[in-house]
Parts: C-alpha cells; sequence; structure tokens
C-alpha cells in the first residue's frame, strides 16, 4: 500500500480556494437571510464551497482539459436549480422567492469560477448580485395597489389566508 502524501503547497492553494469562495458568498448569504429568511448564510456557503469542490475535484481527476468539465457544470447548474426550486413558493397570484433561488444558483457559478481559477468572474458575480439584491427594489405588490379581482392583488398575505382558511373556535383571538 502505498503512502499518501499531501503537498503543504498545494493545500494551502485549495484552503485559500475555500476561503476565497466563503468571504465572497458570505455578503450574498447574509442578504438573503435577512430579508426573507428562507434560505440562510449557511445555505449560500455550502453551496458556493460545494461547486467550488466539485470543480477543484473534476480538475484534479479529470484534468482541466477534459470535455467532462462541461458535464461537472451542468450537473452542478440542474443540482442548485434543484435547491433553488425550493426557494420559491406560490400563494394565489404571488410568487415569492425567485431573486432568492436565482441568487442561490449565481452563488454556485461563482463557487465553480473559483475552482476554475476565474476570480474575476467570482468577484464581478458577488459584486453584481449584492448590488441587484441591495440596490434594486423587491418587486412586491402591497395593500395599495389596486385590487384586481381573482388576483389576490391590493389584499394582503394575511388577509388572503383569513378570508381563504377559516378558523376553528379554538383558534380565534379575542378579537374575532
Amino acid at each position: 500500500m502505498e503512502a499518501v502524501t499531501v503537498s503543504s503547497a498545494r493545500f494551502w492553494e485549495l484552503a485559500l480556494k475555500i476561503a476565497i469562495t466563503v468571504i465572497l458568498t458570505l455578503p450574498i448569504g447574509w442578504e438573503r437571510f435577512r430579508s426573507t429568511q428562507s434560505m440562510g448564510v449557511r445555505t449560500y456557503i455550502l453551496v458556493a464551497v460545494a461547486s467550488c469542490s466539485y470543480v477543484l475535484v473534476a480538475v484534479a481527476v479529470l484534468g482541466s482539459g477534459s470535455d467532462a468539465q462541461a458535464r461537472i457544470i451542468q450537473g452542478l447548474m440542474g443540482g442548485i436549480g434543484f435547491i433553488g426550486g425550493g426557494a420559491i413558493l406560490k400563494e394565489g397570484a404571488t410568487v415569492r422567492g425567485t431573486a432568492t433561488a436565482a441568487s442561490i444558483w449565481a452563488t454556485g457559478a461563482m463557487g465553480a469560477a473559483i475552482g476554475y481559477d476565474l476570480y474575476e468572474i467570482a468577484l464581478l458575480l458577488s459584486i453584481v448580485m449584492l448590488a441587484t439584491l441591495w440596490g434594486l427594489p423587491a418587486n412586491r405588490p402591497t395593500s395599495t395597489d389596486a385590487a384586481v379581482p381573482g388576483t389576490g392583488a391590493g389584499v394582503s398575505a394575511m388577509d388572503r389566508d383569513a378570508q381563504e382558511t377559516p378558523r376553528r373556535p379554538s383558534e380565534r383571538t379575542a378579537d374575532e
């Protein structure tokens, strides 16, 4: 049986890539946690680190010029899309969580970019995601929007739930 040797320089190079992945992902995960709480900081970091790690393993096993690299990216895109799909919620005519789903998907791309040594792409993705999530308003209907029959527009989610789900006597509050 051969002894396993680990190059100290290679170890620190990989550790640096993982650290950069965490650093670039942290503000995105924090923003999504603060604004939606459907996916938190840990989820974003784990998705980005896993994406980076799959790419690092693929490059180590298959080589950087392999045609199989496209299948690695394809698998990552599909798997992360599945995770992001869990963040999308439909309530009547309202769909929520699409920005969270898109940002988790982009975070995976950012981790993969770092795995391929494409730091400039990862940095640009992080900046664009933060600018989009912090700088652009969410498109959410409010109670001041004109009510459109059958769509739920103009009705808050709490009011809509109260209309759609009658409460049992034991669940009613003193105000009812």
